[in-house]
C-alpha cells in the first residue's frame, strides 16, 4: 500500500508586507519633497506659452519630472543612509529601517532617472530631458556627495538643483530658455537657503551628531539668522527684477509685494529672537510663500 503524502505547503505572500514594501520605495523618493519642486514647473510652463500650453504637455513634464526627482532622491538615500541613521529626523527612512536594500535602493534610483530621460525626450524634447539629468547628476555629486558633509555652503550651491524644474518646464513649452525663465530659477534658488536653515536651526544638534556642517553647526544662530534675511531680501529682490522682465502685471507684483513683507519681515523677527520656534514659522510660510508665489505667475498670465 503506497503511503499517504502529506501536501506541500508554499507560503502564501503576506500582502502586508508587500504593501510595506511599496510604501518603503515610494518613500525613498521623498514625495513631499517632490511635491514643492512640481509647484513651480506648471506655472512656468503657463508663462512660456503665454497661457495653457495643454494638458499633455503639463502631464507629461510632471510625470517625467517626478520619475526625475524620485531617482536624484533615491540615490541621495542610498548615499545618505549612514548619517539618516544617526539622526532622529531620518531614522525612519527606508535604509535606517532596513526595509530596503542599500543595492536595491540604488538600482531603483538609477532605474528612475533612466526612464525620465527617456519619457521626457520622447514627450517634450531633448531640452527638458537633459536638464532633468543634469540637475539630478548636479543634486547627487555635487551636493550629496561633495559638498552637503564638507562645506556650510553645501545648501546655498545645491540649491541649483531645486530650481531646475523652472528650467525644464520652461523649456518643455518653448525648446529654449532666455532671461525670464533664468529669473525665476533664481527666486527659488534663493529661496532654498532661508528655507533650510531654518529648518537647520531646529535640528541643529541632529546635523552635528551626524557631522554635516549645515551654516547653524558650524556659525552661530545669530550669524544664521542674519544670512537668512540676507538672502531672504535678495530673493523678494529677485522676484521684482523677474517681473519686469517678464511683464508681470498687477496680480503678480500685488502678491509679491505682500508674500515679500510678510517673508521679510519673519526673517527679521528671527534675528530678534533666533528661537527654533521661530525657526519653524519661518521654514513653514516659505512653502507657503514659493506655493503663492508661483500660483500668482500663473494667475497673472491667465487673467491678462
Amino acid at each position: 500500500m503506497a503511503e499517504a503524502t502529506s501536501p506541500v505547503l508554499r507560503p502564501r505572500s503576506n500582502p502586508r508586507n508587500a504593501l510595506t514594501t511599496v510604501r518603503a520605495y515610494i518613500a525613498l523618493t521623498k514625495p513631499r519633497i517632490i511635491e514643492l519642486l512640481l509647484i513651480t514647473t506648471v506655472p512656468s510652463m503657463i508663462l512660456a506659452a503665454d497661457g495653457m500650453p495643454g494638458i499633455w504637455p503639463i502631464v507629461a513634464t510632471l510625470i517625467g519630472g517626478t520619475l526625475s526627482a524620485g531617482g536624484a532622491n533615491t540615490i541621495n538615500c542610498w548615499y545618505d543612509r549612514d548619517i539618516d541613521k544617526v539622526m532622529a529626523r531620518t531614522s525612519k527612512r527606508p535604509l535606517p529601517m532596513e526595509l530596503v536594500s542599500p543595492n536595491a535602493a540604488l538600482a531603483f534610483g538609477i532605474v528612475l532617472e533612466f526612464v525620465a530621460y527617456l519619457w521626457l525626450q520622447a514627450t517634450v524634447g531633448w531640452m527638458p530631458a537633459v536638464l532633468a539629468v543634469c540637475a539630478c547628476l548636479f543634486y547627487v555629486f555635487v551636493y550629496t556627495m561633495g559638498l552637503k558633509r564638507t562645506s556650510p555652503q553645501n545648501i546655498v550651491i545645491g540649491g541649483a538643483a531645486g530650481a531646475a524644474p523652472v528650467l525644464i518646464g520652461w523649456s518643455a513649452v518653448t525648446g529654449d530658455l532666455g532671461l525670464a525663465p533664468w529669473l525665476l530659477f533664481m527666486v527659488v534658488f534663493m529661496w532654498t537657503p532661508p528655507h533650510f536653515w531654518a529648518l537647520a536651526i531646529k535640528y541643529r544638534d541632529d546635523y552635528a551628531a551626524a557631522g554635516v556642517p549645515m551654516l547653524p553647526v558650524v556659525r552661530s544662530f545669530e550669524e544664521t539668522a542674519r544670512q537668512i534675511l540676507l538672502y531672504s531680501v535678495t530673493m523678494v529682490a529677485v522676484t521684482f527684477v523677474f517681473g519686469a522682465v517678464a511683464q508681470m502685471q498687477l496680480v503678480y507684483f500685488g502678491a509679491a509685494i505682500v508674500l515679500g513683507i510678510v517673508f521679510v519681515k519673519l526673517s527679521v523677527d528671527l534675528v530678534r529672537d533666533t528661537t527654533p520656534q521661530r525657526a519653524m514659522r519661518l521654514f513653514h510660510y516659505s512653502i507657503t510663500y514659493l506655493g503663492l508665489l508661483f500660483l500668482a505667475v500663473a494667475v497673472d498670465v491667465l487673467v491678462r
